[in-house]
């Protein structure tokens, strides 16, 4: 009876361990940045202090979440489009052999090509405007999710799919309650890296075509050598990914995939 509590003892002592070996870091990290900027001038590498200022200035008047929000809208668009797009084509790709073996090649060649180029098309396609951002997104999340769903359906239960040919279980049927069950733990894996890369190359192709969003304002900063608020704007963009991630996704990830790890641990 007090084993579970010391084990739970013990793991939030680990828990708060680790929390300030993190702090410690961010501390000596902070420090030498303080000792560098001493010996550069502002517009090169600003203190902590400036950034600080810069950053309340960029909170104050408001400019700091209108631009966030929009940059945040684009990320969430696209990478829905592409998760609705992914999870059945990849089902798909790993269901239909012949069909994986035509687009194996491509995939591979999706996932290399820059986002900057992707930018670049879109600008071309859409012209700068919110279209050419999503689009970047999109092309950029949907081959990472189609790739991790594919490789999730190397994981279904080959009995199962049999058992189901043999009752004559409709196609829907099969993906729906055997291929979709199965790959959700992969997608759900994909997504998040995918998420985090869109939310990168959002900011890549606002910079190139874009009048408003973290990125654009990233770019006017640095045009007129606003090296504060470059930072300003970086850090920001650093902690909504580091909120997002750890104060989102992993969390829903592990709620709603927890039967997995009781699983595994039973």
């Amino acid at each position: 009876m007090t084993e579970q509590p010391a084990i739970a003892t013990h793991a939030g002592g680990a828990r708060y361990a680790l929390i300030g070996k993190r702090a410690a870091l961010l501390a000596i990290l902070l420090g030498i940045w303080w000792l560098l900027s001493q010996r550069y001038p502002h517009y090169v590498l600003p203190g902590p202090v400036r950034v600080y200022d810069a950053l309340n200035l960029i909170i104050d008047n408001g400019d700091l979440w209108r631009n966030l929000i929009i940059t945040l809208q684009r990320v969430c668009i696209g990478f829905a489009l592409a998760a609705i797009v992914s999870v059945p084509a990849g089902i798909a790709l790993g269901a239909i052999r012949p069909l994986g073996e035509f687009f194996e090649p491509v995939l591979p060649v999706l996932n290399t090509v820059s986002s900057a180029i992707w930018a670049i098309f879109g600008i071309i396609w859409f012209s700068i405007s919110e279209k050419s951002i999503i689009f970047v997104v999109f092309m950029t999340a949907m081959p990472l999710i189609i790739t991790n769903v594919w490789q999730g359906t190397r994981a279904v239960n080959a009995d199962f799919i049999e058992l189901a040919h043999t009752l004559r279980m409709p196609g829907w049927k099969v993906m729906s309650k055997i291929y979709l069950p199965t790959v959700m733990p992969y997608f759900f894996s994909g997504a998040r890296l995918a998420f985090g890369f869109g939310w990168r190359v959002s900011l890549v192709a606002e910079t190139i075509g874009a009048s408003s969003g973290i990125g654009y304002r990233l770019r006017q900063a640095a045009d007129l050598i606003q090296t504060d608020q470059v930072f300003a704007w970086t850090i920001t963009m650093i902690a909504m990914m580091v909120a997002l991630e750890s104060g989102v996704l992993k969390p829903l990830e592990n709620h709603l995939f927890r039967w997995k790890k009781e699983a595994e641990t039973a």
